[in-house]
């Protein structure tokens, strides 16, 4: 199997894993838009929403870096550019996921 085919069935598992995050995700933060700080802190502490969450941040950012990577592919003729684009990329998918999940478990 070939890295492009790779990518394609990568990118369609990762949105059907993130739809019912999505949907979750959406649900209740419209339950907490409204709330007080401490509200939406109880929220955040609960370790089934820390589970939930940290679930949907990861596979929102491999989600982006997949789609953003076949944009870089496309439309940037460069490879070293391109090349550099995509470690960046890659960098970041892994980076800011990995800080918005420690700070979450350090709510506490």
């Amino acid at each position: 199997m070939n890295l492009a085919t790779k990518k394609w069935i990568f990118l369609k598992i990762s949105s059907i894993i993130l739809l019912p995050l999505m949907i979750w995700f959406i649900f209740n933060f419209i339950a907490i838009y409204d709330q007080s700080y401490e509200e939406v802190l109880k929220f955040f502490s609960n370790s089934t929403t820390k589970f939930l969450f940290s679930l949907f941040i990861v596979f929102a950012y491999f989600f982006s870096f997949l789609s953003i990577s076949e944009v870089f592919e496309d439309y940037i003729g460069n490879d070293k550019i391109k090349n550099v684009a995509n470690r960046l990329l890659f960098l970041s998918a892994i980076i800011i996921p990995l800080l918005t999940i420690i700070s979450l478990f350090n709510l506490n």
